[in-house]
């Protein structure tokens, strides 16, 4: 009888380890199913190129069926976890509940923006980690240019011209440069709005920048960012948020409408409700071999996961990133092939970061590649070859390329694209409003 092996999230955990499963465990051995809420794998790396229109959003992301020949994909998530009887229940988009039996389950649900108990953060807030946040972000930022070369109130044009972003790691700061690029580039078609001029506040509550890679990097890039006219706040919070302005910990009042929240992330709420042991922080808790503790045929990666750091011996998880994520999966790929029988001598994770590289827009970054440190030009593109080295499918690589490529002689594209994917309504009532629309 063939095994079950379910797993639970399609982010580059879980869609690593279901490409290695699919090639370590014999056919007609084992069905594979893959559970996520969408059926594409999105490479984060290019949210914030997504988001400023550098790149087409659908290349930023490689349907799961593409690079997943053997495992049933599953549009839904798990709401419910009976370890006793090795049971996960699925909720679809539909809303229908279905139980399925495992022999094996991987969860690697990754991680949500994490929220803080600011007033008004939860409804004034953009977060910045789907494909849906950076198309949002970019069809606001669009919105505002364009309210504010129509507006005549001064103080409405200032609200919509200041853009406030909150945490000032890898996320927040590759979101805050492409964007304001993509705005810098935008003004000269919006006279109105161009006299006066825009603001971007970056506010982080640590005394530097980047705290993820060396300290002179991280100094080059509050240089490049402060160069370009962008406020950088250190040792700053935010207090409050509200519709058109921000209150800061230094007792400023930011007036703005637009407060994008990078400032870290927790592990997917989903977690709690599925039998599992959890740390302090809400992470699933693991071994050194990635097993959930105290839970037989049960494992965790990824995000959601307190994996023990090696270069820490183990006193520390890892890290939440992408290059652990992916180096996990090929590990418990094989752990779950041992626990089969399939293989033997099960594995233990260890992993020592290469490459780490911060787009700062307009061709520089800052970065790391083993023991070398870069930054300008040399970083942009060195970052450029190692991206194109990861994202999954040729195709998806050719078409970044082409992107990058064409987007150089042409001007940046300002379609304002809020109402794709919101169909209207067919009843000639819904368009009195203004009375300038009519059903086709």
């Amino acid at each position: 009888m063939a095994w079950n092996v379910v797993i639970v999230g399609g982010g580059f955990g879980g869609a690593s380890a279901a490409r290695e499963l699919e090639r370590l465990l014999p056919k007609q051995s084992a069905r594979l199913m893959l559970v996520n809420d969408v059926n594409f794998l999105l490479y984060t790396p290019f949210l914030p190129e997504a988001a400023a229109g550098t790149l087409e959003p659908r290349h930023v992301v490689t349907p799961l069926r593409d690079i997943l020949r053997r495992t049933y994909l599953r549009l839904g998530g798990v709401h419910a976890h009976d370890p006793g009887a090795r049971t996960v229940t699925l909720r679809t988009h539909e809303g229908e509940d279905e139980e399925v039996r495992y022999d094996q389950l991987l969860l690697a649900v990754g991680s949500v923006s994490r929220s803080l108990p600011v007033p008004g953060l939860d409804q004034h807030a953009i977060g910045f980690k789907s494909l849906a946040d950076a198309i949002w972000l970019r069809n606001h930022v669009i919105e505002t240019l364009e309210q504010a070369n129509a507006t005549e109130d001064p103080a409405r044009r200032e609200q919509l011209l200041t853009y406030v972003f909150v945490g000032g790691g890898y996320s927040g700061l590759e979101a805050l440069a492409e964007l304001q690029d993509f705005a810098a580039d935008a003004m000269d078609r919006y006279p109105r709005a161009r006299l006066h001029g825009m603001r971007w506040i970056l506010v982080e509550a640590t005394d530097r920048v980047l705290p993820e890679v060396p300290l002179d990097l991280s100094e080059y890039a509050l240089r490049q960012l402060r160069g370009r006219g962008i406020e950088v706040r250190l040792g700053t919070r935010i207090e409050e948020a509200a519709a058109d302005s921000t209150r800061l910990s230094t007792g400023e009042r930011v007036p703005t409408r637009t407060i994008v929240w990078t400032a870290g992330v927790a592990p997917h709420p989903s977690l709690g409700s599925l039998s599992l042991p959890l740390d302090a922080r809400g992470k699933v808790r693991v071994d050194e071999y990635l097993r959930v503790e105290g839970l037989s045929g049960v494992w965790a990666i990824g995000d959601c996961a307190a994996v023990p750091d090696p270069n820490k011996d183990g006193r520390a998880p890892c890290p939440p990133t992408a290059q652990h994520a992916v180096r996990q999966g090929p590990v418990v790929a094989h752990n779950i092939a041992c626990g089969l029988g399939v293989e033997t001598s099960p594995r233990r994770f260890g992993y020592r970061a290469r490459a780490a590289f911060v787009n700062l827009g307009r061709y520089k970054a800052v970065g790391k590649l083993g023991p070398a440190s870069f930054h300008g030009f040399p970083a942009w593109w060195l970052a450029r070859s190692y991206h194109m080295s990861q994202i999954p499918g040729t195709a998806r690589k050719i078409r970044a390329v082409a992107d990058w490529t064409v987007g150089l002689p042409f001007s940046r594209d300002l379609a304002e694209l809020g109402s794709i994917g919101h169909p209207r309504p067919l009843r000639a009532e819904v368009y009195a409003r203004g009375g300038t629309h009519r059903p086709l």
